[in-house]
């Protein structure tokens, strides 16, 4: 079985700390595609970017292939919109985790249509054929990036391409079928890929106002896991779903994923109610962890965090900290990858986000770091780093007995 093989004492990745690049493709509602690695200029600048990451001790970076790049005809691959980057990882020898599809698809597929699936599995094996024999090592890939954030923001919210509603779970659905696919097509040709599943988790309660909505918000939450749960067969399996694709869990974390639950019809509909830290109603992020690891029994990376502005330090020591005890509590937690790890434009109004640890890029690709975030990050990196050279931390110990 694929999982037994793929758990061990050693850790997932090269280095505890990932750095993730900003590839979302996605339509905004005027009809301009967005390309936030051509925006970053990380494609130009993919070599000076790596070696940022190695002076930060970072030897893992996140990226997305841009699909609608790559096969801009259809059933036609051209990688050579990212022959830059996989040259950069070569040369720097980074492991990078791959994701296939980042919000973004060819202009020729619809989404909703069986077309999508097949295209997906034929483009991601094709992809994944061409990488094995440009990098050494083992290869990761992320099928398709929050499924579930993607379609409830994309089927039932409206709020992003294709803007459609009340086809959120057909949406999901869909998606999940094109990951297996693509996973099975992947596998055919490069039979030690692993898979990464990222989406969000969360925390959502009732309002102490409102203590009737109680059981929709645990449903709410619940509905977290439901992908993850798809993908490994265990509700609707005739979507195909077994064991062997749920490989590694990546969950995605950042201030605003507490909030409290707002059932419609209520005046507060649409405004966003955030659990503060410091209320005792806020869950800990060790705690959220331990759920998924006691859920689904797989190793952990956390395949984003970060925030925006001067908080960004304190937001890492937080979810560190979190992070550390959760190991130490036995939770196989492998990793922490600062997303986005460059500033980018605003995805909706191309403000200048503060939320990297490097700037926009100078003419020479210089980029200016964030040195209070730095020096956070080297505090901690030597923290974990340091643990898993002296001994393996719990939570990998939990990952051995787990196949035993």
């Amino acid at each position: 079985m694929r999982l037994m093989e793929h758990s061990s004492t050693s850790p997932v990745l090269p280095s505890f700390f990932a750095g993730g690049f900003e590839c979302s493709t996605f339509f905004r509602r005027s009809g301009q595609r967005m390309d936030f690695i051509a925006q970053t200029q990380h494609d130009k600048f993919a070599r000076q970017d790596y070696l940022r990451l190695k002076t930060q001790g970072i030897r893992v970076a996140r990226e997305g292939v841009r699909w609608h790049l790559v096969e801009a005809q259809r059933g036609k691959y051209d990688f050579s919109s990212v022959e830059s980057i996989v040259q950069a990882a070569r040369e720097t020898e980074t492991q990078v985790i791959w994701d296939l599809c980042h919000f973004g698809w060819p202009d020729h597929l619809d989404i909703f249509k069986p077309e999508f699936v097949s295209g997906l599995a034929a483009y991601g094996a094709a992809f994944a054929e061409w990488v094995a024999n440009e990098l050494d090592g083992p290869c990761y890939f992320v099928p398709i990036n929050e499924i579930s954030y993607y379609s409830w923001a994309g089927g039932d919210e409206g709020s992003m391409f294709p803007f459609a509603t009340g086809r959120g779970f057909e949406l999901k659905a869909q998606m999940v079928r094109a990951s297996i696919e693509t996973m099975d097509a992947i596998w055919a040709l490069v039979p030690t890929a692993r898979f990464v599943q990222i989406d969000p988790i969360i925390h959502v309660e009732a309002h102490p106002d409102r203590p009737h909505e109680r059981d929709a918000a645990e449903a709410y939450r619940h509905s977290q896991f439901q992908a993850w749960d798809m993908i490994r067969g265990a509700v609707w399996p005739e979507l195909g779903g077994q064991e062997k694709y749920l490989d590694i869990i990546g969950v995605n974390y950042y201030p605003q994923n507490q909030w409290y639950y707002n059932l419609q019809g209520v005046e507060r509909v649409g405004e966003f109610q955030a659990i503060a830290r410091e209320h005792e109603n806020h869950r800990p992020f060790r705690k959220i962890l331990a759920e998924v690891h006691d859920r689904f029994h797989r190793p952990i990376i956390i395949g984003e965090t970060g925030c925006e502005n001067h908080e960004r330090p304190e937001w890492l020591r937080h979810v560190c900290e979190e992070t550390d005890a959760a190991i130490e509590n036995g939770i196989p937690v492998h990793g922490i990858c600062l997303y986005p790890i460059l500033n980018h434009a605003g995805w909706l109004d191309d403000r200048h986000c503060h939320n990297g640890l490097w700037d926009y890029a100078e003419p020479n690709g210089e980029r200016p770091i964030y040195a209070p975030l730095a020096a956070e990050l080297r505090r901690w990196r030597r923290h974990f780093d340091g643990n898993r050279e002296r001994r393996p931390p719990a939570a990998l110990r939990a990952t051995e007995a787990m196949v035993r």
